[in-house]
């Protein structure tokens, strides 16, 4: 008995509890009471759309009804960069040459960049790990494209998601080779710092002048743009989704930004709306994520019905969790890509 739904101030001792079993390496999801309660906060109003549409972080929470207990959290934040600068990596070529000498190099460089500001943004996925089974992963990071396909005038053109950096246990090869010489303190105390919005420093200590990464240790160089090994599956499903790597690393692990047109993700094209019918005809289908329309009582499960007709069956329990009735208007997509029939 599981459901996505928005998240509600309610939610905060279960928030914290969950978060304490993050680790490293996620900013936006801290095991602090004040962050996150002033987090959940914002998610409420913007839910109620009581806050401007760019101030916006919506926050949504797969629970286990039957255990009375949250089994993941995912987010959007409508814009990132308006309050506080939003820095990444743009991975640039310089070209040396000398005709006289028949000496013709290009070398990779790193130009601190605040391309993407601006951009609605992906975040705070994270999956308890007793649910880390079938495709509750996957039906957990989708609820956010149904939701965006359901609203889209309040997100911008462009999304990004920041994907984890690659991470030796505690330690991040890239920021040993890179960030470790300009901060001084450990990968964890920069985590944090960056998670309270203490960002300032990252324009006091960096460099401006590009880069060269052949300067960078080798175990530096190999994991730029590479995603921790726990955030593959995670990468593969929103590049499916239609995010792509376009050259852009966070700075502190170097892990890649995926990002997209909105209007070119796979749940504005496919994407339907169906009117909840019980009688309607049903077959078993591939698995369906369905959401209601209502988005301050936002809620999405997955269902075996087929849309027939515009119209869709739905059981009782089905209705009950999304607290719709017949006649209501939901939002379909299936949950996995279907691929093209060539017969």
């Amino acid at each position: 008995m599981l459901v996505v739904r928005a998240i509600r101030a309610s939610d905060l001792d279960a928030m914290i509890v969950m978060a304490s079993q993050v680790g490293s390496g996620m900013t936006t999801l801290k095991p602090d009471r004040k962050m996150l309660g002033d987090r959940i906060e914002v998610a409420v109003a913007s839910f109620a759309g009581s806050i401007a549409p760019d101030k916006r972080d919506y926050m949504f929470v797969m629970e286990d009804l039957e255990n009375q207990r949250l089994a993941g959290v995912c987010a959007i934040k409508a814009a990132v960069g308006l309050d506080e600068p939003f820095y990444n990596y743009r991975i640039g070529t310089l070209v040396h040459s000398s005709r006289e000498l028949g000496v013709f190099s290009r070398m990779e460089t790193l130009y601190l960049s605040n391309d993407l500001t601006g951009a609605t943004e992906l975040c705070s996925l994270f999956l308890h790990p007793d649910y880390r089974e079938g495709y509750n992963g996957k039906w957990l990071s989708k609820c956010r494209f149904l939701f965006i396909a359901q609203y889209p005038q309040l997100f911008t053109t462009k999304i990004i998601a920041e994907m984890r950096g690659y991470i030796v246990g505690e330690r991040s090869p890239f920021y040993e080779g890179l960030g470790r010489h300009f901060f001084k303190m450990d990968f964890n105390a920069v985590d944090a710092l960056t998670a309270k919005g203490k960002k300032s420093f990252i324009a006091e200590l960096m460099p401006r002048q590009p880069l060269y990464v052949d300067y960078l240790p080798e175990e530096a160089r190999a994991v730029i743009g590479k995603v921790h090994d726990n955030t593959v599956p995670a990468r593969r499903m929103l590049e499916a989704e239609g995010m792509h790597y376009e050259g852009y690393v966070d700075i502190f692990d170097a892990g890649p930004v995926l990002q997209a047109r909105v209007s070119e993700l796979r749940a504005l094209r496919e994407s339907t709306l169906c009117t909840v019918d019980a009688a309607a005809a049903s077959a078993d289908s591939e698995p369906l994520l369905v959401s209601n329309t209502d988005m301050q009582n936002f809620r999405m499960i997955v269902a075996r019905s087929n849309p027939v007709g515009g119209r869709i069956a739905l059981s009782a329990a089905e209705q009950d969790l999304l607290q719709v009735g017949a006649g209501a208007s939901v939002r379909t997509l299936s949950l996995n890509i279907r691929k093209p029939n060539h017969g």
